[in-house]
């Protein structure tokens, strides 16, 4: 049988285990208690964060904003980003301007929802900036792009990897930097094609074959506007273009005169004057309608002034009655009413009745003729009043 004395040790012992067991317990609640609060807290933190900071693996236009704020994803993504692209030298390269804000924080605060989780997440995600993207297939596809170019029965193919040295986008827009040599090319058909100043044979009426040369009349290939059609076709894939929308003409209307017309331009419409001869023809679809041998051109001895000058013209338009006004040779001034006025140059001559003229001799011209222009007897002047066409070509020859 246990002694009092032992079994008074053996229930002090329990007693010390069951204070230890009873610490431990409550120690394990407490600290059970303060992980539980701290792993709540720490949630509570990381979900306040995740609220207003990207997630730790977070790319937009090639920027990190791992753990940022939208601002401040904003504020980096505007001073390291790239914004540009550049063709130069058939290569396509990514630049920064500095000068062009890349994006706004309203663009990305779109992308912070996009990646948005209750808790930050190791997941990545990399946006990536579309038209941008776009930008740099659409710059290949124009240093690569062919266009037909089709003008006075030739084709031009002209290819942008030759006569582009460098194009960009940049703030939205497409821009060619460099097109010195898409102008020196335009400027080299203009040179082979232009009728503007040009000479070559011509037979008139009197069946005598003479050189003329175009001044007002004839056209040439508006390079600005050529060019720019041709710049808009490579950055839109435009396979062809008519170069006779692209085309110009000298004197009083801008509107090219001859392009795709028969004997030299000239057509088969036209009006002929002979100095020497002081007579003119008309002539309708080749045809000779009217002829005067007896009409007076500009004054001719005396000084080169007032004389008809040569070349081919055009008719630059008809008017009926008119009243003509210039300067005498003394100073005067001079108005002139005339029934029918048909101007072919920008200095004033054309065509029209002389009612005050009482010398019509093949020789009134050399001392007493006009004062440019060319002058038609009254009973005559309305058979060249009603075949003369607007546009049609004035050749004057000596």
């Amino acid at each position: 049988m246990e002694s009092r004395k032992n079994l008074r040790k053996r229930t002090n012992r329990n007693n010390i285990y069951l204070i230890i067991a009873g610490i431990i317990i409550v120690l394990g609640v407490i600290f059970g208690i303060v992980i539980h609060n701290n792993r709540v807290a720490s949630e509570a933190k990381a979900r306040k964060f995740a609220t207003s900071h990207f997630n730790p693996n977070v790319t937009i236009y090639g920027v990190k904003v791992g753990n940022l704020t939208v601002n401040k994803a904003t504020e980096k993504i505007n001073e390291k980003a790239n914004n540009t692209v550049n063709l130069v030298n058939d290569k396509v390269i990514l630049k920064r301007n500095p000068q062009i804000q890349t994006i706004t924080t309203n663009e990305v605060k779109d992308y912070f929802n996009k990646q948005h989780t209750d808790t930050p997440n190791n997941k990545s995600y990399n946006y990536s900036w579309k038209e941008l993207d776009t930008a740099q297939n659409r710059l290949k596809k124009i240093n690569s792009a062919v266009v037909n170019y089709k003008l006075d029965g030739k084709n031009y193919k002209l290819k942008a990897d030759d006569l582009i040295d460098e194009a960009s986008y940049q703030d939205g827009k497409y821009k060619f930097e460099n097109v010195d040599k898409l102008t020196k090319k335009l400027d080299q058909i203009d040179k082979e094609v232009s009728t503007l100043h040009k000479s070559y044979k011509f037979k008139v009426p009197d069946g005598k074959t003479i050189t003329v040369k175009n001044e007002s009349y004839g056209w040439g290939v508006n390079v600005k506007k050529a060019q720019a059609a041709i710049e808009k076709a490579f950055m839109d894939g435009t396979k062809e273009i008519d170069g006779k929308d692209y085309i110009y003409g000298l004197g009083y209307s801008t509107y090219a005169h001859g392009y795709d017309k028969s004997n030299n331009g000239i057509g088969k419409n036209y009006v002929v004057v002979s100095i020497k001869k002081q007579a003119m023809w008309v002539v309708r679809n080749g045809k000779t309608v009217v002829h005067l041998n007896d009409v007076v051109t500009g004054t001719y001895n005396g000084g080169k002034g007032n004389r008809t000058p040569i070349g081919v013209w055009y008719i630059q338009y008809k008017e009926s009655p008119s009243t003509l006004r210039g300067t005498n040779d003394d100073g005067s001034s001079y108005a002139s009413k005339v029934q029918y006025w048909m101007p072919f140059t920008l200095s004033g001559c054309g065509f029209h009745d002389a009612s005050w003229r009482s010398d019509w001799s093949k020789t009134a011209y050399l001392k007493g003729g006009s004062h440019g222009c060319v002058n038609i007897r009254p009973s005559e002047v309305h058979s060249v009043w009603s075949n003369v066409i607007k546009d049609e070509a004035v050749i004057v020859y000596n």
